[in-house]
């Protein structure tokens, strides 16, 4: 067995910075150059023992806090970690740190990375069978922080995934004309990717694991302190692939249209209600 890629400490989550800067230098040309954006698998991740533990706390989920279930997002979990038991959180709080930031910046080239302490939208994701994520480009503003979205993280923690079962993370062209790469969520590979508003990914395949067990994902995002008056914030945007089924999301659009003819103070005060029920 190789060694892993970040040498965490199994029993202290602890990670060495120097440690962290040189996996992220010796992989920094392979990630930039990818295309169609910056993007890089990694396979062994991390030392296997710590997604073992994670896998057997998260035999006990709470009550997830969002549940989605519409066309473009279906029947996807997701789960906070300070409502995790305490290895898993721990791990998150390992993910948010400086030596793992370190890690990020060395391979990315991007300074300045911050982490979100609220893990807006992060934690541990779970898609059921027949659940899918369609192909999009994430939310690009963190308004509570007023921050620009870099960076996504994900670490996959499915034991001897096959690809004929579905929920592979897919990269697609900028211009949507054809995938350009594709990856089975395997125990302890991670996928990280520079994200904006036209990085397009998801897990369009449903998942059809023949044991019916989910796909499970821990999910992190990343940040600078680069948002300025001048960028429109959206949140995420989907776009159905040629020739396939895939819905349009009418909702985002009716929010577009909205956001461009009314004043400002009065979009938010409509939005607001229109989220609130849906709409």
């Amino acid at each position: 067995m190789s060694a892993p890629v970040l040498p965490i400490d199994p029993e202290t989550l602890l990670l060495p910075i120097e440690a962290a800067r040189e996996a992220g230098r010796a992989a920094a040309e392979s990630y930039r150059s990818n295309q169609p954006y910056p993007h890089g698998s990694f396979e062994g991740f991390l030392p296997p023992e710590i997604l073992e533990r994670v896998r057997n706390e998260l035999k006990e989920l709470p009550e997830a806090e969002s549940i989605f279930n519409r066309p473009q997002e279906k029947q996807k979990s997701s789960y906070m970690p300070e409502r995790l038991k305490p290895y898993t959180r721990s791990l998150f709080h390992t993910l948010n740190s400086r030596a793992f930031l370190a890690f990020l910046e060395e391979l990315t080239g991007i300074e300045g990375l911050i982490p979100d302490p609220y893990f807006a939208g992060g934690g541990i994701h779970v898609v059921a069978n027949g659940g899918h994520l369609d192909i999009h480009a994430d939310f690009n503003h963190n308004g509570k922080l007023n921050l620009e979205r870099r960076i996504n993280v994900l670490i996959y923690l499915n034991k001897d995934w096959r690809e004929e079962w579905g929920g592979s993370f897919e990269i697609w062209n900028k211009d949507m004309s054809a995938k350009a790469a594709s990856f089975v969520p395997i125990f302890n590979r991670m996928v990280c990717f520079n994200t904006g508003s036209d990085t397009w990914h998801g897990n369009p395949g449903p998942v059809a694991h023949p044991n019916g067990e989910p796909r499970m994902s821990i999910a992190l995002y990343y940040y600078t302190a680069t948002w300025d008056s001048s960028r429109k914030a959206h949140s995420t945007l989907f776009k159905p692939r040629p020739g396939t089924a895939d819905k349009a999301d009418r909702q985002e659009n009716r929010h577009a249209v909205l956001q461009n003819t009314l004043p400002p103070f009065v979009y938010r005060r409509i939005a607001n209600r229109l989220r609130r029920i849906g709409i």
